[in-house]
């Protein structure tokens, strides 16, 4: 099954990462809390997206577009920092809601969206969102997922080019919009660390990096291959968003957020993607 074998793929590559970003950070000094942090969240997300690959219904995908764009707009109610909001707090842990939920909302939208009304405008509103807080890294790879699973449509919905437009529109915005806050090595800066650890192990986080983002590819050939593009077009951007400006690397970079939100957006995926009864 198409979906399972780009499941098997992520397991590895991002693993492989994570395993990395943790090593570097120890090797640097950052506190155990932090880089045990990313550690605890592969785990508890390798458990959520198995409970989604084995409950997901299309119901479940409704609830999420309902729920995601009310969560990620839930950021301006938090004080956020230096005037940028992007995060929810979940009592002692910041996570940045976009990373968080992005993967889950885009496979839910193309599974069910670019042809219904108003669901089709959920993920505009979000783009609309990420402009506000400031997040050009997320608001760039919404547009970009977008517009990959609209032309991956068959046939293409007219709604879905809505959502084209608002999302590329937001992430123009967003990108032009002052960014006040200053990279942190662990996060912004970690490949430059693996570098200066081993160029070997930068390397190899360069690979898995890229192997955990275009695992979904492989589900391209199932029966979700719109959701499957959109998917691994919105990780890769995040991927090489770091190389235009300070924006956190994923998966190998510390924060939970995008670990989380990468294996529940596959779970999604495998789970709406799976046969069912008659």
């Amino acid at each position: 099954m198409p979906s399972r074998r780009a499941a098997v793929l992520f397991t590895l590559c991002s693993g492989g990462a994570v395993l990395i970003g943790c090593g570097v950070a120890a090797a640097h000094a950052v506190p155990p809390a932090l880089w045990a942090r990313n550690a605890g969240a592969w785990i508890l997300g390798a458990l959520l997206a198995t409970v989604l690959a084995r409950t997901a219904t299309p119901r479940m995908a409704r609830v999420c577009l309902l729920l995601v764009p009310a969560a990620i707009a839930a950021t301006f109610l938090d004080g956020g920092l230096s005037g940028v909001h992007r995060w929810i707090r979940l009592g002692p842990v910041r996570l940045n809601a976009a990373e968080l939920l992005l993967p889950v909302g885009l496979v839910a939208w193309s599974s069910l969206a670019p042809r219904r009304f108003p669901f089709a405008l959920t993920v505009p509103g979000i783009g609309l969102v990420l402009a506000l807080q400031p997040d050009a890294s997320q608001a760039v790879a919404l547009a970009g997922a977008v517009l990959a699973i609209q032309l991956a449509q068959r046939p293409p919905g007219a709604l879905g080019w809505v959502g084209v437009a608002v999302s590329t529109a937001a992430a123009l915005i967003a990108l032009f919009r002052p960014d006040p806050l200053l990279p942190v090595p662990e996060v912004e800066g970690i490949l430059g660390l693996a570098r200066d650890t081993s160029p070997l192990l930068a390397l190899l986080a360069v690979l898995t990096l890229a192997g955990a983002v275009l695992s979904p590819l492989a589900a391209v050939k199932g029966p979700l291959p719109a959701a499957a593009m959109g998917l691994a077009v919105y990780l890769a951007l995040s991927a090489l968003a770091p190389g235009l400006g300070a924006f956190p690397v994923p998966l190998v970079g510390m924060g939970a957020s995008p670990i989380l939100g990468a294996w529940c957006g596959l779970g999604l995926l495998v789970g709406l993607g799976r046969p069912r009864r008659s």
